[in-house]
């Protein structure tokens, strides 16, 4: 297992490397379903919006400071990983990936093939009872620890015991939890779930996306309600293995903005050094991301 220590070394050598925030988690689709087809049961028309390509991501991203962008593979493509490998591929540099995988057919197979194309993390999310125990998940997790990759679930505060199991089974796996585990979904940040999310802490490699703040609490910027659980992770998991994130295109609707997000982290987290805000906005994500993977 990796010590808090050698986490936080790490992290600031990537810190000091690269310039401009990263935004650790959005998604970008295109119109072009002829090129690019939806998986089935998926609505072309229900798209909100239609379109939300990687110049329209950037176009939101730069002006803010983000120069980064881990590309989060959109759920209406399912296992065609295409949109987004294409993405990455017409912009070196600027995008690293999370794919999904079929757990049932040889993940790990897939998982080192697209490592090979700069994807860096594999989206997990509950699908069945008893999701994390089949033999397909074990693969994945062992796999992420074999080739440096990340596992990051998609999940509600009802599946943090099991994922603390994986964890434990697993210890060698990083891990990145999004949108704080969703808690403070329903518009209520429970202590319980809270702390079980806290709790999680005792995981050297375990990880949280600060993100998804218009889906949160009163979801309205400035975003001052969800403050205090920011702290609470801040001191539970340290800046080290905290990253900022949007969850774009869905941060700019319902009157949400790119800056709102940006500036809760940047300009009113009164409890965190400079350092550490540079962690929060980039270091974190580039060590997680962007390093490359031996």
């Amino acid at each position: 297992m990796v010590s808090r220590r050698a986490f936080m070394g790490a992290t600031l050598a990537a810190a000091a490397g690269g310039s401009g925030w990263i935004d650790a988690h959005s998604h970008v689709w295109t119109p072009d379903t002829d090129r690019y087809p939806l998986a089935p049961g998926y609505d072309a028309r229900k798209r909100t919006p239609l379109s939300f390509t990687p110049e329209e991501l950037l176009a939101e991203a730069r002006p803010c400071g983000v120069e980064r962008v881990v590309l989060i593979q959109m759920s209406w493509y399912g296992f065609d990983n295409r949109y987004m490998l294409d993405a990455m591929a017409r912009y070196p540099g600027v995008f690293s990936g999370v794919a999904t995988v079929d757990e049932n057919d040889r993940p790990a197979e897939a998982m080192r093939r697209l490592k090979r194309r700069g994807v860096r993390g594999f989206r997990i999310r509950p699908n069945t009872p008893g999701w994390l125990d089949g033999a397909g998940m074990a693969a994945m997790w062992e796999c992420a620890a074999q080739e440096s990759l990340a596992i990051c679930p998609l999940i509600r505060p009802d599946a943090l015991p099991a994922l603390g199991r994986m964890c434990r089974r697993f210890p060698d796996t990083t891990v990145v939890i999004d949108h704080f585990a969703r808690v403070g979904a329903d518009g209520e940040i429970r202590e319980a779930d809270l702390a079980a999310l806290c709790g999680l802490a005792v995981h050297p490699r375990v990880h949280v996306k600060l993100s998804a703040f218009y889906t949160l609490g009163k979801r309205t910027p400035p975003y001052l309600d969800l403050i205090p659980m920011i702290r609470r992770l801040y001191e539970a998991y340290g800046p080290g293995r905290l990253m900022w994130a949007t969850d774009c295109p869905f941060q700019l609707l319902n009157g949400n903005t790119y800056r709102a997000s940006v500036e809760l982290i940047r300009d009113r987290l009164d409890f965190i050094t400079p350092a550490d805000r540079d962690l929060l906005l980039r270091g974190t994500a580039a060590r997680v991301f962007f390093a490359s993977a031996a």
